[in-house]
């Protein structure tokens, strides 16, 4: 493996911007038995924004960011407003007045960005994601930034078949005599509720899984995300919006698939138990996201300042240290670094202190023993353990 400068991965027109051979892994994902009650309850459009305003209705992790642009957002609001039918919208309840959303993000987002007149910024969106969940809502001060949000102002045809659309330009304010009628029209909300087993909602990621994959293949990934859901897959989404990790990444939005969530897993599953791996990556993941989702508060945050630190540690660096011979992302060379500079603070319970020798970095990616592991079958357990020795031995941290 040579050293020179390579492509930066998000500079490529074509294929994936990452080394990885994962993807070619049977995945087997187990599926309970339930006892679950459902509900449908018609709520109006008032209640539902009451809802989300309060913090009952929240958006889980496993949820995509919000995607639809303004048309397809002003033709579902035109729809509620001149009462033509739309989809339900299945809610999971956790607890007296506290829901998570497992279908119909969208469609409960365009509402509530309707009912405050704004329109998301597609470049922001990351962003606000994060923003609703530490506040459990858009606080005021950032729905009226129009660095985050645009005026929204129904996007639709300026005629419909033998009339005028008197509903184009429009927005929440100037709906007049049909402000009322959009407040009071009723949408279908299918209320979930698990009785068994006890002490987990799994079947919430269940049903997710399933009403998404109609149409959609869901990577390993999005299913693992849904089915496995927790605080640490909070943080995991956390800090995959982190600068410095997008720098490590060498791109810069978040991957729809969450290959990049992904990535951060494999890197904390390894530091933490791999002596566990035995060849099957799906599985060895699975393993440690179902034990990950019992870490408590304390838990969540040492590891996130743990991952805090160890980005501090890359910060002298260059933008490409992280690509494999392909000039693209290698989740091997970043899980190898990633594992030997983390393994003693997280024994000791303690941070990264220092930065990465860079020279040690182009030691590694040059080390014959290394580049073998590397090549092929990069997930057998024979080839995992090469790596992490090799770095382990090579990586160092200076003070």
């Amino acid at each position: 493996m040579t050293t020179e400068t390579l492509k930066h991965p998000h500079a490529q027109a074509n294929g994936s911007w990452h080394e990885d051979d994962s993807a070619d892994e049977p995945s087997d994902y187990p599926v309970a038995e339930y006892e679950i009650t459902i509900s449908p309850n018609d709520w109006n459009v008032a209640t539902i924004v009451n809802f989300i305003d309060s913090g009952a209705v929240k958006i889980p992790g496993f949820q995509r960011n919000y995607v639809w642009d303004i048309k397809r957002a002003s033709k579902l609001i035109e729809s509620i407003i001149v009462g033509l039918p739309i989809p339900q919208i299945f809610l999971y309840e956790e607890g007296r007045n506290s829901f998570l959303v497992i279908d119909g993000q969208q469609r409960l987002m365009s509402i509530y960005y309707f009912t405050k007149q704004r329109f998301p910024r597609k470049e922001r969106r990351n962003e606000l994601r994060r923003i609703f969940d530490e506040n459990g809502k858009i606080p005021d001060n950032i729905f009226a930034d129009d660095a985050y949000f645009e005026k929204f102002n129904l996007n639709l045809p300026e005629r419909l078949p033998e009339q005028r659309n008197k509903f184009k330009g429009l927005n929440y304010g100037t709906l007049n005599e049909y402000k009322l009628t959009f407040d009071l029209r009723t949408i279908r909300n299918v209320i979930v509720k698990q009785i068994a087993p006890k002490d987990d909602i799994s079947a919430v990621h269940e049903i997710f899984n399933r009403l998404n994959t109609g149409g959609v293949n869901l990577s390993p990934q999005e299913i693992r995300a849904s089915l496995y859901h927790s605080d640490f897959y909070g943080l995991l989404s956390h800090l995959n919006l982190k600068p410095a990790w997008r720098t490590v990444l060498g791109i810069e939005e978040p991957d729809l698939h969450m290959k990049d969530i992904e990535f951060l897993l494999r890197g904390f599953a390894m530091l933490e138990i791999h002596d566990a791996y035995g060849s099957a990556m799906a599985h060895f993941l699975n393993t440690f996201s179902k034990q990950a989702s019992k870490f408590d508060k304390a838990d969540i945050t040492y590891r996130s300042n743990l991952f805090d630190s160890f980005l501090t540690s890359c910060s002298g660096l260059e933008s490409n240290a992280f690509e494999g011979s392909s000039g693209r992302f290698s989740i091997t060379l970043y899980e190898s670094v990633f594992v030997a500079v983390c393994s003693q603070p997280f024994e000791n319970k303690e941070l990264v202190s220092g930065t990465i020798d860079p020279a040690t970095i182009q030691q590694l990616k040059s080390d014959r023993e290394f580049q073998d592991a590397s090549q092929s079958r990069t997930t057998s357990a024979l080839n995992v353990r090469k790596r992490l020795e090799r770095s382990a031995e090579i990586i160092t941290v200076q003070p």
